[in-house]
């Protein structure tokens, strides 16, 4: 199957050689990265090439880097039902820099470059409907981004007295704990009932 995989992995890179970047075998799936600006020609090429037909798009999502001058990973995962297999294909953008979108080859990316827009803040260009699509309209800032906090930047509840749902900032009802992430054995001074018994006191013989 990995001899399958790399030739597959060959045959899409020889025949993109603008587009594509690398080939990888992660597991038992080929990995393809391409630049940014060829990610419609890439994908437009794997649907139709008789020789890879992946015909369904199953998923686009993104993994956030913050250390990297791209931070993000936008991620294609890609099935072929003719030669039963799968193929993941990546691209890198940052938070400025809008990726194209793929809604005209596949027309099912419409709601998961939403769904990457909401959460990671990826951009997408020429978007028929680019909105918010699981946070409310006037949420502030993208959920899965590693340096969004935890707590988020307000918090929702219903107002008995003006009868409405409003939103307020959080209010944390205890103070952040910094935990030293000891074992038990490590992390406890204290003697503990029943150590008596180790230093011979209150056994029996």
């Amino acid at each position: 199957m990995d001899v399958a995989l790399k030739d597959l992995g060959d045959y899409v890179a020889g025949s993109l050689l603008n587009e594509v970047v690398d080939t990888d075998l992660v597991g038992d799936e080929l990995c393809v990265t391409v630049r940014r600006e060829g990610i419609v020609r890439v994908l437009t090429f794997l649907r139709d090439d008789v020789n890879t037909q992946f015909k369904q798009l199953m998923d686009v999502t993104a993994v956030d880097y913050p250390e990297r001058e791209q931070r993000f990973e936008v991620v294609y995962h890609l099935l072929s039902l003719t030669h039963n297999r799968r193929i993941r294909v990546k691209t890198l953008t940052d938070e400025e820099t809008p990726v194209p979108s793929v809604t005209t080859v596949f027309g099912s990316a419409n709601w998961y470059e939403r769904e990457a827009w909401d959460m990671y803040g990826v951009f997408f260009q020429d978007h028929p409907d680019l909105r918010r699509i699981m946070t409310d309209y006037g949420f502030e800032g993208h959920p899965l981004r590693k340096d969004f906090p935890l707590t988020g930047h307000v918090e929702v509840r219903y107002d008995e007295e003006s009868k409405r749902v409003v939103y307020e900032p959080v209010k944390l009802s205890q103070e952040f704990r910094s935990f030293d992430f000891l074992s038990p054995w490590e992390g406890i001074q204290d003697v503990l009932p029943g150590d008596e018994k180790a230093t011979g006191g209150g056994g029996e013989d």
